[in-house]
């Protein structure tokens, strides 16, 4: 194991494995400043802030934090330890654009293409307006849709007006459905047998993509369903989180001729050593999970129904996976990824993307200058990107790019830097407690 101590690493020493003993010295780290930041995250845990926290801080591959605190499992007194798996929910998001990325480079698709060219069910209307009985009216885009916009989340896809499409069926569907129940009740209690009607089998816990009153058991599904609507702006004028990156999950599976769960796994899991991140386990791991909870008023909540995603990736029907959202797993995994990104597509002696396409993903914004995300807001492929008008802190450099997960996991990746910090809770309500977290791992940075 080699440990890249000081300064920018040279394109021929970037750090292929995590020193995790590096001389704190050497690297200008004082040790009180690392006391500092045990002290600020056990307060999180002793002020009931949070149940358990996770860190991790790697500068040019040296490990210079990788710490847990706090209840794995409250009520049990389970300790967290650094190994625990988290809910990841929206770090998905890059891993699945990295993996399109690959495609790209083998000339399979471009950036620029429309998505048309490979699939030509995708929307080219926009909605206009939607009338009361639940239709609706539509103009021709005035551009098409590209990857580089559903890799930004600016399609339109199941945006705006869309919304008020879905609610007016999902009443036309509830309105059917009790009509329906009522003329099956008045027929058994008229009929002569007096048997008492079957209700079914109960539904599989499988997990699956909702939309509405519907499930879906693979994401092509989804997707076909998803394209039956017309877009809710025009591709590339707004931007619109979430659903964008399921669709571009769906566009890996079509062109690569692989389940996305495979080709993720081919591309970069695999490759990068992450070991522990996937959809679904074995029955036995989910003894590894977090769980989650919330903060009230001073107070640890279980978040029960947050529960059900570690539950559902142990389910026995395993069809389903979402680019968007479904990865698990724990620290050290994902710090793996953020690395490969830092050395600019190369980790664990892999090369998983080149410089120039990494580049592309985390220097160019893809949105226009106003939009919903607010001001100075941007995003590039998969990542969004820092600046003065948007960091979470004003240590974090302007090249850094980031996100995270909808139970409070976050990332960093700093190249100005040479610096990823990742930091894991999974808490559906609690107050914000990064923030200070990443500022004090800023000022353990030498001078």
């Amino acid at each position: 194991m080699v440990a890249w101590q000081c300064g920018g690493p040279a394109k021929d020493k970037l750090p292929q494995e995590f020193n995790l003993t590096p001389d704190m010295n050497l690297l200008g780290i004082d040790p009180v400043m690392i006391d500092g930041v045990d002290s600020l995250l056990q307060s999180f845990v002793d002020q009931n802030k949070l149940s358990c926290v996770t860190a991790f801080v790697a500068k040019g591959g040296n490990v210079i934090y990788n710490k847990a605190f706090g209840w794995k499992d409250v009520e049990n007194r389970i300790q967290a330890t650094t190994e625990d798996y988290y809910v990841l929910f929206s770090q998905t998001k890059a891993i699945t654009t990295a993996a399109f990325m690959t495609l790209v480079e083998k000339g399979l698709v471009a950036v620029d293409d429309p998505v048309s060219d490979y699939f030509p069910g995708i929307p080219d209307r926009v909605v206009t307006k939607v009338n009361s009985d639940g239709t609706y009216e539509t103009r021709p885009v005035a551009s098409a849709m590209t990857f580089a916009h559903l890799m930004s989340h600016s399609t339109g896809l199941g945006s705006g007006l869309v919304a008020e499409i879905r609610r007016a069926e999902a009443a036309k569907a509830a309105a059917e459905k009790t009509a329906k129940a009522a003329a099956e009740k008045t027929a058994a209690s008229s009929a002569t047998d007096g048997g008492a009607a079957d209700s079914g089998a109960a539904p599989c816990g499988q997990h699956s993509y909702y939309v509405g009153e519907s499930s879906f058991a693979t994401l092509e599904e989804a997707m076909l369903d998803l394209a039956r609507y017309p877009l809710g702006f025009d591709p590339g004028t707004e931007w619109d989180y979430h659903v964008s990156t399921n669709m571009l999950a769906y566009m890996i599976e079509r062109i690569s001729g692989k389940t996305l769960r495979e080709y993720v796994k081919e591309t970069i899991l695999e490759p990068l050593g992450m070991e522990h991140t996937d959809w679904y386990y074995a029955p036995d791991m989910l003894e590894h999970f977090v769980k989650p909870y919330n903060a009230v008023d001073g107070k640890l909540e279980p978040a029960t129904m947050m529960n059900m995603f570690a539950r559902g990736t142990i389910c026995s029907d395993q069809t389903y996976c979402e680019g968007a959202i479904g990865l698990n797993g724990p620290i050290g995994d994902y710090a793996r990824f953020c690395q490969m990104m830092l050395n600019k597509g190369t980790f664990n002696g892999r090369q998983i993307l080149k410089a120039e396409t990494v580049e592309a993903m985390t220097m160019i914004n893809r949105l226009p200058d106003e939009n919903s995300g607010g001001e100075g807001f941007q995003f590039g492929l998969g990542f969004e990107l820092y600046n003065e008008l948007k960091k979470p802190v004003p240590a974090v450099s302007n090249t850094a790019y980031a996100w995270g997960g909808m139970l409070g996991t976050q990332y960093i990746i700093d190249p100005e830097n040479d610096m990823i910090v990742l930091y894991y809770i999974n808490m559906l309500r609690s107050e914000p407690t990064y923030p200070s977290f990443l500022c004090k791992v800023y000022e353990m940075l030498p001078r």
